[in-house]
């Protein structure tokens, strides 16, 4: 293997590790009576909805990078917990748009909060100013790699 692959196979491997890790944390930060019927996947999917509407199942599921069918399981958990509705699309009967419910808003905005409370806490606890620049350009980063067609 080359040394550049192999840096970046090394830089792979670590990377999901604290992702998972972090993402673990995150899910027990959050308020304890909320989050134990919620996936990450649907948490993610009800924001992208709302940040989005209305929207298709298949733009979603180009959105988040996941087979159409998957997404429609994710869809379908949604509306059957009363987060989201759907109705057909004025200018294509043939599709379905997909909007937030009053109660799929509230959740949203009460999760993230106690995720991100957290979170703020310890970056500001843990790291220098110094790591907190990188870590805001490590987050720049994931998400250019997010986006990537490779």
């Amino acid at each position: 293997m080359a040394s550049g692959s192999k840096h970046a196979a090394e830089t792979a491997a670590e990377l999901m590790k604290a992702m998972t890790r972090l993402r673990a944390r995150l899910r027990a930060e959050s308020a304890p009576d909320e989050m134990p019927s919620w996936t990450w996947s649907q948490l993610m999917t009800l924001g992208r909805i709302i940040e989005e509407e209305p929207t298709t199942v298949s733009e979603l599921a180009h959105a988040e990078h996941v087979r159409r069918q998957s997404m429609a399981e994710t869809v379908a958990s949604l509306r059957a917990q009363g987060l989201i509705t759907s109705a057909p699309d004025p200018e294509d009967g043939r599709k379905t748009l997909i909007s937030a419910t009053e109660e799929g808003r509230s959740l949203l905005g009460r999760i993230p909060g106690a995720r991100e409370e957290w979170l703020s806490l310890a970056i500001g606890k843990a790291l220098s100013p110094d790591e907190q620049q990188t870590l805001l350009k490590a987050a720049s980063i994931m998400n250019q790699l997010a986006d990537s067609e490779a």
